[in-house]
């Protein structure tokens, strides 16, 4: 009896992990090139930028980092001087990270350039194919998320 064979360039978790993974790099070229960032410093960046304070655990969950990363990303961050760090008044262990002058004026200066770069990404598909990427990533979303 023959052994069954898993064909990995056409599994489609592979094949979304791959996707995932190559439009990251793609990206990650232009957040280090132009704020010499690493990927989890550019997602707390991010997520900061995004949602104001949150504390480092809300960081990870939302970034799907582990939490050593996250640390070193804040840590980094706050090196620059780009996050601030604020102890929960009542839970002594928790902190409120939340990004400096200087870390909002990187972010602000990033979404642009993040914008542009989901439209050049987008645009290298027809316009039924972006509405069917985004029904299909939706339709994944809500069976998994």
């Amino acid at each position: 009896m023959a052994m069954e064979i898993l064909d990995l360039e056409t599994f489609l978790p592979y094949r979304l992990y791959h996707l995932a993974d190559l439009v990251s790099r793609d990206f990650s070229r232009l957040y280090k090139d132009h704020f010499g960032l690493t990927r989890p410093e550019w997602r707390v960046l991010a997520g900061l930028g995004q949602h104001g304070t949150m504390t480092a655990s809300a960081l990870g969950e939302q970034s799907a980092m582990h939490k050593t990363m996250v640390s070193r990303a804040v840590a980094e961050l706050e090196r620059r001087r780009w996050l601030a760090r604020r102890q929960d008044d009542s839970d002594r262990r928790l902190e409120h990270l939340t990004l400096t002058k200087a870390g909002a004026e990187a972010y602000r200066n990033m979404v642009p350039l993040a914008k542009a770069f989901e439209q050049q990404m987008l645009g290298r598909l027809t316009t039924s194919e972006q509405t069917a990427l985004t029904a299909g990533l939706a339709a994944l979303e809500r069976k998994f998320g």
